[in-house]
C-alpha cells in the first residue's frame, strides 16, 4: 500500500524538523542540547550532542528524500526512543534548557516523544501494512 498526500506530507515536514534540529545541534543551540545528555553517557556533552546532530541530520534527509519509507520511518521512530533518556535526565536533574525551565514544562515535554514516535511510523506508511513483516519492502 502507497504513502497518502497526508503522510509524505507529515514525512516531508517531520524531516525537515529533523534536519533543523540536527543543524541547531551543531551551531546555536549546542548549549542547550547538552543539558540533555544524561551523565551516565560514558562520552564528552559536545560530542554526543555533535554526533547527534550529525544522525538528525541524516535521518531528515533520509525521511525526505529515501525511497524506501518503511525502513526511514523506523530508524526516526528508534532515533526517537533512544533520545529520550536524555529528555528523561533534563526533567529528572532540573536543568533548563530550550525554554523548559520549570518541572511542569519539562515533565509535558515528556509526553511529547511518543507522539513523535507515532508520527514518524505514521507518515512513513508502517501502519499501512496488515502485517509487520512487509516492513523492509
Amino acid at each position: 500500500m502507497k504513502t497518502t498526500k497526508l503522510q509524505n506530507t507529515a514525512r516531508i515536514l517531520l524531516g525537515t524538523m529533523l534536519a533543523f534540529a540536527g543543524t541547531s545541534h551543531l551551531t546555536f543551540a549546542r548549549e542547550d542540547f547538552q543539558a540533555q545528555v544524561p551523565d551516565w553517557v560514558p562520552m564528552n556533552k559536545d560530542t554526543v550532542v555533535v554526533l547527534s546532530g550529525y544522525g538528525e541530520i541524516a535521518l531528515g534527509l533520509a525521511l525526505i528524500l529515501m525511497k524506501k519509507k518503511k525502513l526511514t520511518g523506523v530508524g526516526a521512530s528508534a532515533f526517537f526512543a533512544a533520545v529520550f533518556p536524555g529528555n528523561v535526565s533534563q526533567y529528572t536533574h532540573h536543568r533548563s534548557a530550550f525554554g523548559l525551565d520549570t518541572d511542569k514544562k519539562r515533565f509535558i515535554r515528556l509526553l511529547f516523544q511518543p507522539v513523535l514516535i507515532a508520527w514518524a511510523l505514521y507518515a512513513s506508511g508502517v501502519f499501512n501494512e496488515k502485517r509487520n513483516m512487509k516492513l523492509l519492502k
